[in-house]
């Protein structure tokens, strides 16, 4: 028996070998709103034993026509448009809250610093030492 290879049928590989290279991460395939639609389309309106080849030709399993009837009847093209998953958040969210943590913060820091200013004059008051400006006037008057 001899290990060469023979074409089957007697015909050479068509066109360019394939690329065995098996890419690192492969790529998810998106579909989008009006390839669904008319892919649901024409399921529909397939003859019996029509769905099947549809499903090869185009690479899809009956999983996903489940998913797109049930989006189409929610809510048509809007439905089927929108990305599944959760959201993306909005990249200022995070720095709003940053500012709004570090605004907090300010705050509470000038509140203490007013008080106390507030306790230092009482203590000055009570202590009959005029105030920081009055004393900078007198020493640069005399």
């Amino acid at each position: 028996m001899s290990n060469t290879a023979t074409p089957l049928n007697g015909q050479v590989h068509a066109g360019p070998m394939p690329d065995p290279e098996v890419p690192e991460r492969p790529v998810r395939r998106r579909f989008g709103a009006r390839y669904k639609l008319d892919v649901l389309a024409e399921i529909d309106a397939a003859e019996p034993g029509g769905i099947g080849a549809i499903l090869r030709r185009e690479g899809l399993y009956s999983s996903h026509l489940v998913d797109w009837r049930r989006a189409r009847d929610r809510g048509a093209l809007e439905a089927l448009a929108r990305p599944s998953g959760r959201p993306r958040p909005n990249p200022l969210t995070k720095e709003v809250d940053r500012l709004t943590r570090q605004n907090a913060r300010l705050e509470g820091r000038l509140a203490t610093a007013e008080r106390i200013i507030e306790i230092q004059s009482r203590v000055s008051a009570l202590l009959g030492i005029p105030p920081a400006q009055e004393r900078e006037d007198d020493e640069s008057g005399s």
